[in-house]
Parts: structure tokens; sequence; C-alpha cells
């Protein structure tokens, strides 16, 4: 029994002895040996991924992680009141989040590097996906496919994310436009994430136009996954009669059989922390760098060719349309 507490004393001395050689390192150097993270929601497979590639990188550097979980305004004011990463960081990664020109300023004040993640803030290092190719290149798949009615599912309130949100639906449009397919705002119906029904209702505005769409493209493969749902359960099959593409490439993905747009968050988490390591290591360094990882299109089994029906049925109403305007003509 002696022998034990004494392995236990050693213990404790051994960890007593890594504390303050901690604290000692710290003084002698200025820093922490803490790299603060802040993200809007753990609960995200992105979010996820990408502290799951974080976080071993600055473990094998020697540093800690420390993760702030911003979900909602009350504890975003409290933040941005206190800066508790000024106190206990070398650096901050700050993931998706759509800060007003006042907080930025206030971070660029911690003097520490912060780097924007998932986003893209001039002047700041950033990393991110280059979303605006990503949502360009899926539409155009879909539109090498025969489509020309091609539906853009948004989401809304999912808090951080409206700059890969906005960039998608430029893509979206860029392909349109290219294809001298003319923007229909109609076929940009807005819904939320994690509700069968807001799929369903986004999916009722759809079917109900005068021209359904034959494809429609969510900003998110756990969007599509439901609308998909949605689809086959009111018996219309996916994608004979309506392609879904999705963006993210999730696990789920692969299980559903989606067709996709796919990025890596893990990579940027990756790389995210390596330009951190950086800047920690030379305060001159390139506090102006961009790194922007590309995206691939995954073909899957709910993107298919447009329906032979569909697309003599464009083509009679193209064609009544020009007689009708022959016929004002005349």
């Amino acid at each position: 029994m002696t022998g034990r507490r004494s392995s236990g004393s050693q213990l404790d001395i051994r960890k007593s002895k890594f504390a303050v050689s901690r604290q000692a390192a710290s003084l002698v150097t200025g820093r922490t040996g803490t790299v603060a993270v802040m993200v809007p929601t753990l609960n995200s497979w992105f979010t996820g991924s990408a502290l799951s590639s974080l976080a071993p990188l600055l473990r094998s550097a020697g540093l800690q992680l420390n993760v702030y979980e911003i979900p909602d305004l009350d504890e975003r004011t409290a933040f941005f009141e206190h800066l508790p990463a000024r106190r206990n960081a070398d650096a901050l990664l700050v993931f998706s989040f759509d800060l007003t020109e006042e907080e930025t300023a206030r971070l660029d004040d911690l003097g520490m590097p912060v780097i924007y993640v998932s986003q893209h803030v001039d002047g700041r290092p950033s990393v991110y996906v280059d979303d605006v190719a990503g949502a360009l290149h899926g539409t155009r798949h879909l539109l090498n496919l025969g489509h020309r009615r091609i539906a853009f599912v948004p989401t809304e309130g999912a808090s951080g994310f409206t700059f890969s949100s906005n960039e998608r639906l430029l893509g979206y449009q860029q392909a349109l436009t290219e294809a001298g397919v003319p923007l229909d705002d109609d076929l940009v119906v807005s819904t939320r994430t994690g509700s069968k029904r807001a799929a369903a209702e986004a999916l009722g505005t759809l079917l109900s136009l005068r021209e359904p769409p034959t494809a429609i493209f969510a900003e998110q493969d756990e969007v599509a996954v439901a609308l998909v749902w949605n689809l086959r359960r009111t018996q219309i099959a996916v994608p004979e009669r309506v392609s879904v593409l999705g963006f993210d490439d999730q696990p789920l993905a692969d299980w559903f059989d989606l067709s996709t747009v796919a990025q890596s968050p893990s990579e940027m988490g990756r790389l995210a922390g390596e330009l951190a390591l950086k800047l920690i290591d030379d305060s001159d360094g390139d506090h102006e760098r961009h790194i922007v990882l590309p995206t691939h299109v995954i073909p899957r089994g709910t993107t298919a060719p447009v329906a032979a029906r569909t697309t003599t049925g464009a083509a009679a109403a193209a064609a009544r349309d020009d007689q009708s305007t022959s016929s004002a003509s005349e």
C-alpha cells in the first residue's frame, strides 16, 4: 500500500513539474502554449471535421486547443466584451462567423495572429473553399445533363455560414447566365437545416410553380437528403423526374448515393492550423495570406439527364411561345 501511495505522489510531482515548466516557459517566451478557436456551433459536420484535423496538428506542436462555442447573440456579446482569448492564447482561429466591422476591428487589437476559416476577410489571413467555383461547376453538371429549370435551395438561420451561402448562390447564378438561361427568382427557395417539414415546404413551393424545376441544387447535403426523402415519399422518382444535387460530401451523401459538390473541412482545418503555427513563430509573416481550396463534383445516383418527355414538353412550350410571338408581330 505504501508503494502505491509513493507511485501516486510521484505522479503528482510529475504533474506539478509539468505545470511549473509550462508557466516558466510562458514567462520566458511570452507565449501561452494555447490556440483558441471561435465557432458558432459544435453540432456541425463541418466544424467537427475541421477540428478533428486541427487538434492533432496543434498537439504534435506542443500546443493546446481552447474552443469557444458562441451559438447565440448573448454569448457573442459577452465574448467581444471580455475577449477571453486575449489572456490565454497565442493565436485565434475564427470559424464561419459573419462578423461586423466593429467585431473584426476588436479582433485586430488582440495582438495575436487571427486566422479566418471558411470565409474570406480582406487584409487578414483566411483559409476557405472556393464556394463560387463549386456551385458554378455543380450547376454546370446539371446543365450538361440537359436541365434548364434548375432550382437552388439555400439555408437560412445557419449562424455564421452566410458567407458560403451567398457565394454558392452567386456561382449558381453565374453558371445559368453563362449558359444563357434566364435567372428566375421563383426557383430560389430558402429552407432550414435539420427539418423535414421545412424541406417539404420548400419543395411544395417549387412543385407548385407553373413550370416546376427538373433539377434542384441544395446548398448543403443535409438539405439535399431531406429533399430526396420528401420527393420519394410523394412518389416523385429521383432522378428520373427530378435530379437533386448537394454540396459538402458528408458521409451521409455516400450512404444516400447523393450527387454532390465535395469540399474537405479536415484539410481546411489542417491548413488553418499550419498557417497559425507559422504566424505564431514569425510575427512578421504574411498576415494577408489567403489559402483557397478547390471543390470537386461527385456524380452519384440522384442526378441524371432530364427526362425525354420533359424535354419534349419544354420544346413544345417554346414552339407555342414562338408562334404567339409570330402572331403578335403579324
